[in-house]
Parts: structure tokens; C-alpha cells; sequence
């Protein structure tokens, strides 16, 4: 199924079609996507990184196995994601100390990836652009490992997409988006040298399946297009013919 243009509806539609594309993808890594020792939770405080809408996590009582051996996963030297565009950025070490104090939480269950489907809310005033970049940045210090969706088109806040403005908080990376592929989903690697994988696609176009990297070297495919598929379903019909163009209704 093509993506469709979300500016045809207000944002308490995205919102409850957001929530549904959310718990798919979480479903999808439920079902046999993760390797032993990783489990998925939805909406979950992770020290201070936010309330980002997947996490992936390792459990306590999980043995760390070695980059090659992780079972079920690719690995990035053998089977290199088919994206875009790919980065890679030395990260400046005394930047990355001023720029945050990062609180752990004494569980022992470790955050490892975390799943954002951007809204627009999230580029809408300066004040949740500065926060939303704030949340990516203290992920990728801490070594977390993101993957970025954003389905709608960059605004003046963003004007090369949330992966350009996520670059120039990082590094000195800049980052021209294409015009005719506004949209963006983007994975990167956390820790000192962050590497970044990006896929573009516009309304219209499939969502590319995007990796989901649970060590530097190991990751998982995500599915997002069949979860947006899935998702979809769950839209009122009023709505979905909006957003398939045969209205011009906006709610």
C-alpha cells in the first residue's frame, strides 16, 4: 500500500492512526523478529531518553552474544542495508559530555533500540523540535540505537527532513533532502561514531522496510510497510477516502 498525504487531515487523525501503525510494529517484532534475550514494550520511560513509542530491550538475565553469533539478525558487514544514503560521523567527545547528563535507571533491564513514528506535534513549535532532538541525541550518547519514521513533509523547522536537523545536532554533517522524496526513515547506530542509513520515499510509494540495529554490527529488519497496511484498516472509512483523495475534508 502507498503512503498516503497526511496533510489531507488533522492531527487527531494522524494521532489515532499513529497509535494503531505503533502497536503493528510492535506486534511484528513480537512475533519472532527479536532473537532470545530481546523483548519489545510500547510507550515506556527509559531513564531520561523520553517516552519514545517502541523500545527494545534486553533482559537482565540475557547472555550478550558475539556480533556474528546473534541468532536471527543480519549483520552490517555481510548484508548491508539497501537504503538511500548512508553517513557515518565522528562524534566531537567533549560536545557529547557538555550536551547532556544521562540518568540510567537502576533496573537491570537495558535499553537497546528505540522506535519513533514522528508526528507533527513533534516539529510543530521550536520548543517540541528542540525537545525531540534533545531525546534522539541523549539516545544516541547513551548508545541507544534509533529508527526514525516520519511520514509527513518537512517544514520550516525541518527543512531537510528530521534526519538533515538530526545531522547538524551530531555533527557537522549536512544534509540536502531530495525534492521529490520528501519523506524520510532513517536508522542509526549509537555511541561515539554514529552511522546513519537513510531511506526516502513520497506519498504514493511503498514505506521501505527499514533495519533495526540491536548491536553496532547486528540488526533486524522492520516491516513497517505491512504494518502500516495493517494499521490502515483501522481508520474510519470517512477518512480514508479523504486521504485517498475523493475528499477535501480535513479534521
Amino acid at each position: 500500500m502507498p503512503v498516503h498525504d497526511w496533510t489531507r487531515v488533522g492531527d487527531g487523525t494522524f494521532h489515532d492512526f499513529h497509535y494503531s501503525w505503533v502497536l503493528e510494529i510492535k506486534r511484528a517484532l513480537k512475533r519472532g523478529l527479536l532473537p532470545d534475550g530481546y523483548y519489545v514494550m510500547a510507550e515506556q520511560f527509559g531513564g531520561d531518553l523520553g517516552a519514545p513509542d517502541v523500545l527494545t530491550l534486553q533482559a537482565a538475565d540475557a547472555t550478550p552474544e558475539s556480533a556474528g553469533g546473534l541468532s536471527g539478525t543480519a549483520t552490517l558487514t555481510e548484508t548491508p542495508p539497501l537504503v538511500h544514503a548512508r553517513a557515518t560521523i565522528e562524534r566531537d567527545h567533549y560536545a557529547r559530555v557538555q550536551r547532556t547528563l544521562v540518568i540510567r535507571h537502576t533496573s537491570n533491564d537495558r535499553v537497546v533500540a528505540m522506535i519513533e513514528v514522528l508526528s507533527r506535534g513533534n516539529t510543530s513549535s521550536r520548543h517540541s523540535m528542540r525537545s525531540f532532538l534533545d531525546k534522539a541525541v541523549a539516545a544516541l550518547d547513551s548508545g541507544v540505537h534509533l529508527l526514525l519514521v516520519d511520514v509527513h513533509p518537512p517544514g520550516a523547522r525541518d527543512p531537510h527532513g528530521i534526519h538533515g536537523s538530526l545531522l547538524s545536532e551530531i555533527g557537522t554533517e549536512e544534509y540536502v533532502l531530495p525534492r521529490d522524496r520528501p519523506l524520510t526513515a532513517v536508522a542509526y547506530t549509537g555511541g561515539i561514531t554514529v552511522d546513519a542509513f537513510a531511506a526516502h520515499f513520497a506519498v504514493g510509494e511503498p514505506i521501505p522496510e527499514m533495519p533495526l540495529f540491536l548491536t553496532r554490527e547486528n540488526y533486524i529488519l522492520v516491516p513497517l510497510e505491512p504494518a502500516y497496511m495493517a494499521a490502515w484498516e483501522d481508520v474510519p472509512q470517512r477518512y480514508q477516502e479523504v486521504l485517498r483523495g475523493s475528499s477535501v475534508e480535513k479534521r
